[in-house]
């Protein structure tokens, strides 16, 4: 699986990027055909506390998942996002066992 990292209005610090690869290698559990993962970090300009997004796109063949947190921290956007998909997988997976 890969994982591609983008940011966008900031740069990037390497902690995050290893946090991210970190727990979304983790999601390979649920399903073993994942292609890629992108994943995208948004800083807005609101005076907002929660305005850090992460936006989380997954491939696995024939179908493409999106999830999107926002949150106080890039960090807590990643593992909500990988949660969240973690949920989808499982569900595309059972659906995947109906067929």
């Amino acid at each position: 699986m890969k994982v591609n990292i983008q940011a966008i209005n900031f740069n990037v610090d390497r902690k995050l990027v290893d946090f991210a690869n970190e727990r979304l290698a983790k999601i390979e559990k649920f399903y073993d055909k994942i292609v890629s993962v992108d994943v995208f970090f948004k800083l807005e300009n609101t005076t907002d506390k929660e305005n850090k997004i992460t936006e989380l796109k997954l491939l696995v063949p024939g179908d493409e998942m999106i999830v999107k947190k926002t949150c106080k921290t890039f960090e807590e956007g990643v593992d909500a996002g990988a949660d969240a998909l973690e949920r989808l997988l499982v569900k595309h997976k059972e659906k995947m066992k109906a067929h």
